[in-house]
């Protein structure tokens, strides 16, 4: 609303205000991540406004063990993302506007316990990326921005079946309308519907993941997108998706849930690996972190789809850890092709000769994403596949378990460390290219998404009873609906 009033051509004004919004968001998301209390749990910080009261619709916000860590991502992703793109100079007003509203949209999923303002944030956060990518955006941009504008609209479009038949069956069930979450995950919902309502809400939450086969337009947005879009896009928006599913999917239909878990342990195998195996292959930058974002997304849906603590312990810290990851990733790629104006591997080589800074971060955000211990990732894997080798459940007649599914998924990491360290050799080892000795390492407030990401990667890596402890006093009620529901026989 500020940046409305101010004139275009006062743009060191405009990205300051922009600095200045999110580093109250930034400063306001710690408090919250600090004061929550553990040991009490549940939902905190809440506030319920009457908003319909016809069909008993408010703005109800509130935080619990599994949102607050989501609401500090996205702070610090923003933060950081606006300091990426400090060097724009075409149409910022418009910019900067579209990007704080699409992560308003974020912070509005994350803290909704109203399953309207739920969905009417989700749709927030989706639009904004067409006009993003579309008009800012880079390679192919008008056929990026359409086709993940169309894939995540047809999700949408599953999710909100999905909400308005629980809004019907839970209306019947308790005799009054109500869209809040906590009322709606009382209602004892038939064996039947929760097979059908999971399923719709897999798919929906899940082209958002994205679930294998429903990816093919994150690559794409990825690699259009400018450099804080990027960031967003790979930090936090496909966290949504995974965080519907639990937030929706599992909290209301743990019996469904159950039903469809075997579907989703078996695509996200192919997540991981296909998505990794097609990362070793590219020649640009920013498709290797895109594909990586796919594959680096399947350990969080075994983490779902395996269904205890351990699992969904590390299912919600990997969200966070690959948030960050891939924001620092994509905040150096951006560094790079801004000044270089090109990203194919091949031309680049010593350039840690020109940017050691820039170097230096992108070999810790590769070491994160092949599960360093003493970085975030490393925690966040190693919960999912613990908690995946305690899930006794046998698959195709007990032809498989999901602890084949997870040696598997373990294989995933030696094929990550095998593009990145590929990556990381090619671009930035070997001799000094005189082609690139224009090229000047990253300085002044390009360094701040760097020190912020990377400090970020190293804290929760060296300390993550900082975040597991959090997320745990949210996964324990979940988890204890999961334990109670009866116990049925997987699709598989």
């Amino acid at each position: 609303l500020f940046i409305l009033a101010i004139p275009e051509r006062e743009q060191l004004t405009i990205k300051i205000t922009a600095a200045a919004a999110t580093f109250v968001s930034l400063v306001l998301s710690i408090i919250v991540y600090v004061q929550y209390e553990i040991s009490s749990g549940g939902l905190q910080f809440l506030q319920d406004i009457p908003w319909i009261t016809g069909f008993n619709i408010n703005y109800s916000v509130g935080v619990d063990g599994i949102s607050a860590p989501m609401v500090l991502l996205t702070a610090i992703v923003i933060f950081t993302g606006v300091f990426a793109s400090w060097d724009m100079t075409n149409r910022i007003k418009e910019f900067f506007i579209f990007l704080l509203l699409l992560v308003t949209g974020v912070f509005g999923v994350f803290i909704s316990r109203d399953l309207f303002f739920f969905y009417l944030f989700f749709e927030v956060a989706v639009i904004p990326m067409y006009l993003l990518i579309g008009i800012w955006g880079s390679t192919r941009k008008e056929y990026a921005a359409m086709k993940l504008t169309l894939y995540l609209l047809i999700g949408s479009a599953f999710a909100l079946i999905g909400i308005i038949a629980v809004f019907f069956y839970a209306s019947q069930q308790l005799g009054f309308a109500t869209f809040d979450i906590q009322t709606l995950a009382t209602v004892n919902y038939d064996l039947a519907f929760q097979k059908f309502a999971f399923f719709l809400f897999m798919i929906g939450f899940g082209v958002l993941v994205p679930i294998w086969p429903l990816h093919l337009w994150s690559p794409d947005g990825h690699v259009a997108a400018p450099t804080a879009v990027s960031m967003l896009h790979a930090g936090v928006l496909m966290k949504l998706g995974a965080y519907g599913l639990i937030r929706v999917g599992v909290f209301f239909f743990p019996e469904g849930a159950k039903y469809w878990a075997p579907v989703i342990a078996v695509l996200c195998i192919v997540n991981v690996v296909y998505g990794a195996m097609v990362a070793m292959v590219q020649k640009d930058l920013k498709f290797v972190i895109g594909y990586s974002s796919v594959s680096h997304m399947g350990y969080v849906l075994l983490g779902i789809a395996a269904l205890n603590t351990l699992s969904l312990d590390g299912a919600v810290a990997q969200m966070f850890a690959h948030g960050i990851m891939t924001a620092l990733f994509f905040a150096l790629v951006g560094n790079i092709y801004h000044k270089a104006h090109t990203r194919e591997i091949a031309r680049f080589g010593g350039l840690a000769h020109q940017m050691p800074r820039v170097a230096a971060a992108f070999l810790i955000g590769g070491l994160a994403s092949l599960g360093l211990p003493g970085l975030n990732n490393f925690v966040a894997e190693f919960l999912i596949f613990m908690g995946a080798f305690t899930r006794d459940q046998a698959l195709f007649g007990g032809l498989i378990s999901f602890q084949f599914l997870a040696i598997l998924a373990i294989s995933g990491i030696v094929i990550t460390a095998t593009y990145v360290l590929r990556v990381v050799m090619k671009t930035f080892f070997g001799p000094r290219k005189a082609e690139w000795d224009h090229l000047k390492d990253a300085h002044g407030v390009e360094m701040v998404p760097i020190v912020v990401l990377v400090a970020t990667l190293l804290f929760f890596g060296l300390l993550p009873s900082l975040q597991v402890d959090i997320i745990n006093s949210g996964v324990a009620p979940l988890v204890a609906k999961i334990e109670a529901a009866k116990a049925i026989g997987g699709i598989f």
